[in-house]
């Protein structure tokens, strides 16, 4: 990531529901330690529908893999929440996409104790935003086919849900990001303060 723009102006902060304040921003190349603490406090359960399969430690491999994005082809935004510590991650929601070609493949994963807190929304409002803007026309992705909570959810962004040709157990959902809008995820946040603009260079 060296040399690489950190895209400081689509930091946002939000005050939930329940009146706790998030910061939705970019991934950084300092993350590594807090997204390591991030999957190893989620269960296993939660990993195995992000990653579909058993990941019972993350690996310096897998996390290299996370942490290695351009802010282009390669996106991903994180939830963090201020702690005694410093900074905690909640949730991830991120995009993937080939070299060439307007298609880019999603994935999200959110903290256990933070389901239901609006936080999914906002990672996916502001990741299906970036896709967008960076000229995307179809975000797509693989969700287990008992992986009700999260069908639900795909459906209520706006995303088709159709079977995969040769995989029974997995269905395959489909945005097209060339519509204006897509379906609403309900009041997830009372407010929501963009960052100044600025541009910082990930060391």
């Amino acid at each position: 990531m060296n040399n690489i723009r950190y895209p400081l102006e689509l930091l946002q902060k939000h005050t939930l529901w329940d009146g706790r304040t998030v910061t939705i921003r970019p991934l950084r190349a300092d993350d590594a330690v807090r997204m390591r603490a991030f999957l190893t406090e989620t269960s296993g359960e939660s990993r195995y529908k992000r990653f579909q399969k058993w990941v019972h430690a993350p690996s310096n491999t897998l996390i290299h893999f996370l942490t290695d994005v351009d802010y282009d082809r390669r996106m991903a935004f994180v939830c963090s929440v201020s702690n005694e510590a410093g900074e905690e991650l909640v949730g991830e929601a991120r995009y993937a996409a080939p070299p060439t070609g307007t298609r880019c493949e999603l994935g999200i994963i959110i903290k256990d104790s933070w389901r239901k807190t609006g936080i999914a929304g906002l990672l996916m409002e502001a990741l299906i935003r970036a896709a967008r803007n960076r000229g995307f026309e179809v975000m797509d992705g693989m969700v287990l086919a008992n992986n009700g909570a999260m069908l639900r959810f795909a459906r209520a962004l706006g995303f088709a849900v159709g079977p995969m040709d040769d995989d029974r157990e997995t269905l395959r959902i489909v945005l097209n990001l060339t519509h204006a809008s897509t379906g609403g995820t309900g009041h997830a946040s009372k407010t929501a303060t963009p960052a100044a603009s600025a541009s910082a260079k990930m060391k």
